[in-house]
């Protein structure tokens, strides 16, 4: 597989066991620099047995949180626009095999109607999902595109979509430049496992089963222009820690080739999937506590990244990882295409889903939570609009001076939450969240703030520094 030298990281783990304590102290202290580990000190921190220094590491991905990003968490909703796919994966409910889904593509008019259930709950950021497939005789990228289009085009009242971000199959240069010029935000996609022959034997049909194009797809997407790039491994597959290794390996490549690491990293673990028996006993499970640990080290190796975490999980799992180094979370969500209605039972109304929840909480409810634990929900989007992206958002995260804007417009947008959606404790909630983050600021950032207030309350949205 391109980029992943399996030996190396194999000989790295191997050597991370007879790190003494004197090495973990001393990675320990350079992450509270917000510098970027190598993989060698990676692999240290993920061979740590000790519960006593995995505290530690905790600590400290708490603190770089916290100093790159304070403690805003941007909340998004996937919108899964087809179920049709090409591809026989073994652990998903989409695999072209199962019969025992219904198949659903949404057209131009349900992808609007989706759309505008979800900005009635108050959401402002999509991540359109999809199988490898496209309905009526369209091209995989006219497809993306079309629905694309009619996310953007949704509107009720003076509520629209933000930002869109895209899950999908590897596209030619060409077509990311298309998928470009549709302003969309992160194109995201998943390798799933770094081992090359576990890859192989997970993927035994279709498009998918090279793994060498799909781990190119990110450099693809690069030379077409698009330079907010998320990646992630299917945690579950296979060994826990070759696969953090193998995808900072991929960090490794994307900043020695772009000069930009990925703009985020996803955590996601296998949960079942109807129809797909592989994912009810995952050949590599991984613990709880191994995954925290996971999470940890990878906001201490890549502290820049944003670190997203699904609806795939628990109410306490998700609340735990905000601490440890999450930055975004799903809200709300549904895996299933048409998901979204006035009606929607979660993983009971519709038997085509991607994978089951563990999080079937209403927006209201995680914002809820959110305010409860001390973090400010965010529904900003002002960095894809100020052009802040690739090597910009960059310059601005890896220092964390991006940690003021952040804050900033993540006050704003709550406040637009709160006026336009919230019930009357989760808002009584939110301002005194409000009025305690605005005594902290300096007296500029606060009469700043109170001018976009101002606005807020005179009607005016989507406002941002």
């Amino acid at each position: 597989m391109k980029y992943i030298n399996e030996e190396r990281i194999n000989n790295l783990l191997f050597d991370a066991r007879k790190a003494d304590y004197g090495r973990v102290e001393a990675i320990l202290k350079k992450t509270k620099t917000l510098q970027r580990l190598s993989l060698e000190e990676s692999a240290v921190l993920l061979s740590v047995k000790d519960p006593e220094y995995i505290m530690r590491i905790f600590e400290a991905a708490s603190f770089v949180k916290d100093s790159i990003y304070g403690r805003r968490v941007v909340l998004f909703a996937p919108l899964y626009i087809s179920n049709l796919c090409v591809n026989n994966c073994r652990y998903c409910g989409f695999k072209s095999d199962n019969a025992a889904i219904r198949r659903k593509a949404l057209d131009p008019s349900e992808i609007n109607r989706q759309i505008q259930w979800l900005l009635r709950r108050g959401h402002k950021r999509i991540l359109v999902v999809c199988g490898e497939a496209a309905p009526g005789g369209l091209s995989n990228i006219d497809y993306y595109l079309q629905a694309i289009g009619s996310v953007y085009a949704a509107q009720v009242g003076k509520h629209r979509i933000k930002r869109v971000n895209v899950n999908c199959a590897p596209l030619s240069v060409d077509d990311f430049r298309k998928l470009k010029g549709s302003g969309i935000g992160t194109f995201q996609i998943f390798q799933e496992t770094y081992h090359d022959q576990t890859y192989r034997q997970m993927h035994i049909k279709g498009p998918k089963s090279d793994p060498d194009n799909r781990i190119s797809a990110p450099d693809r997407a690069f030379e077409a222009g698009i330079d907010d790039i998320g990646i992630g491994p299917l945690y579950g597959l296979y060994d826990w820690k070759f696969e953090t290794l193998g995808l900072l390996s991929h960090v490794e490549h994307m900043e020695k080739e772009f000069k930009v690491g990925p703009h985020t990293i996803s955590v996601p673990r296998i949960e079942p999937a109807e129809g797909a028996e592989l994912s009810f006993d995952p050949p590599h499970k991984i613990s709880d506590e191994e995954f925290k640990q996971v999470v940890a080290v990878l906001r201490l190796s890549v502290p820049y990244t944003g670190i997203i975490l699904t609806t795939r999980e628990s109410p306490a799992m998700r609340d735990q990882l905000l601490s440890l180094g999450v930055s975004q979370v799903s809200a709300e969500s549904s895996t299933s295409p048409g998901g979204y209605s006035d009606n929607r039972i979660p993983n009971a109304e519709f038997s085509s889903g991607q994978f089951s929840l563990g999080d079937n909480r209403t927006i209201e409810e995680i914002v809820a939570s959110l305010i409860e634990h001390d973090y400010i929900p965010s529904f900003c989007a002002a960095c894809y609009r100020k052009e802040r992206t690739g090597e910009a958002f960059m310059r601005l995260a890896k220092p964390g001076t991006i940690k003021g804007k952040c804050s900033m417009n993540a006050l704003i947008t709550l406040k637009e939450y709160l006026d336009d959606f919230a019930s009357e404790p989760v808002r009584e909630a939110g301002y005194d969240m409000i009025r305690r983050y605005y005594s902290q600021l300096e007296h500029a950032e606060q009469e700043m703030l109170k001018s976009f207030f101002s606005h807020v309350d005179s009607g005016v949205r989507d406002e941002y520094v």
